[in-house]
């Protein structure tokens, strides 16, 4: 009997997937656990393996467009078997759900100037239909690059499909749909990632719903870096800078655990395990890959799980369990050349730690000389709901300390 497949929640904090690449085609045999499709999620692109057996039957979101959870992507069945009345209930389903701008509903035939949305370029109106309007601001497609199919150069459903299906940059110029009149240099409309989109709403909401405040030291790394060559000079692959910052700040929230917290409206949760994440820059977007239990665990061995999870990210392997759930989190942006910066906190934590470059400068030591140190820009931002500024200065003083004295990390 043929069954729907529906749009499953590959990670977390996903809402809606991204079709990009069926790997199977309509009238081809499924085996439980064959790769059906890549699913582009909030986080990475995953792969979407089948539960159902049977024949591909048909493709109901096409590559390339989005799907929210629970909804219909497929129909897998017998070879043959009549899917007509699945179709119906799928668009009797679709008729009385809300419009996200995506889903199949009847094309308008004729155009209605008098209560058409109207835009303007170079003097003359764009006219589409509703449904292709939202279609086109879904997809970041601009309409002035479209030429439309419908009647009297109307903009319909299957001109934003056709524009989305183009190998360029959905919005750029086509040899179909060429302005009028060319700037010389063509704005670029950039659709908006479901990474990006993600991002952008969680960290929108961790900025004006948690009272940041920062804290902002500067710390001498001679110590740190001759401890980190000592040991270097006895293995056979180099411990990063990011190891020994993340080993040295999980010391640090051992001697204050409420940093390791996180706020939940009528309770707080302290965490019994130190997650630390470490912002990493990809293509189209920013992931916090987390070495979990930090507190125990050695600088090598935090290295080595790093290491491997860094890989995975730039290459987006990385798993919900592997990017989620970080306590707290450091972002370094020293190998830039950034001096120093603030970070927004990246939920569930209630503190984020931002790494300047490592710099010499002159410093006044004890008998008023003059010295030459290489110092370190820190920067803490903290959820004022949960740690007050004594703690959080408490902790980015003890961290200093630890960092110019890693011996202290012993008692």
């Amino acid at each position: 009997m043929a069954e729907k497949v529906l749009m499953i929640a590959l990670s977390p904090t996903m809402e809606t997937g991204l079709i990009s690449k069926w790997e199977k085609k309509e009238g081809e045999r499924v085996e439980s656990g064959d790769l059906l499709c890549q699913v582009e999620t909030d986080k990475a692109t995953m792969d979407y393996e089948s539960i159902q057996e049977g024949t591909l039957l048909k493709i109901l979101v096409r590559e390339g467009e989005q799907a929210g959870i629970g909804s219909p992507i497929a129909i897998i069945g017998e070879t043959g078997e009549d899917i007509a009345e699945i179709l119906a209930e799928i668009e009797a389903e679709t008729k009385d759900s809300p419009s996200d701008g995506t889903e199949e509903v009847k094309e308008e035939v004729a155009a209605t100037p008098a209560i058409e949305e109207a835009e303007e370029y170079t003097g003359d109106r764009i006219i589409a239909s509703p449904l292709a309007r939202r279609m086109a601001e879904h997809q970041g497609i601009d309409l002035t690059y479209i030429q439309g199919s419908g009647p009297r150069g109307r903009i319909i459903k299957r001109d934003i499909l056709e524009a989305a299906s183009q190998p360029q940059m959905p919005g750029t110029p086509t040899p179909k749909s060429i302005p009028r009149i060319l700037p010389t240099a063509a704005d670029e409309v950039v659709p908006v990632s479901i990474k990006r989109k993600i991002i952008a709403d969680r960290l929108a909401e961790s900025k004006y719903s948690a009272p940041h405040y920062y804290l902002k030291l500067r710390v001498a790394s001679d110590g740190f870096m001759k401890a980190r060559k000592m040991l270097n000079d006895t293995l056979s692959e180099r411990i990063s800078v990011n190891a020994f910052i993340i080993k040295f700040v999980a010391e640090a929230i051992k001697r204050h655990p409420v940093i390791n917290s996180t706020w939940q409206g009528e309770t707080i949760l302290g965490h019994g395990s130190i997650d630390i994440g470490l912002a990493v820059a990809q293509t189209d977007g920013l992931i916090t890959p987390v070495v979990r239990d930090c507190g125990n665990k050695g600088i090598i061995e935090i290295d080595k799980e790093l290491r491997d999870l860094i890989h995975k990210a730039l290459n987006n392997q990385l798993t919900p369990p592997e990017y989620s759930g970080a306590t707290f989190t450091v972002s370094n942006l020293g190998n830039y050349g950034i001096e120093e910066f603030t970070a927004i906190i990246n939920p569930p934590g209630s503190a984020i730690l931002a790494i300047g470059k490592m710099g010499k400068e002159p410093v006044v030591v004890d008998g008023d000389r003059i010295e030459v140190q290489s110092l370190m820009a820190l920067t803490l931002s903290c959820d004022h709901r949960v740690i007050d500024g004594a703690v959080g200065a408490a902790f980015l003083k003890d961290l200093k300390d630890i960092m110019e004295n890693p011996i202290r990390v012993l008692y």
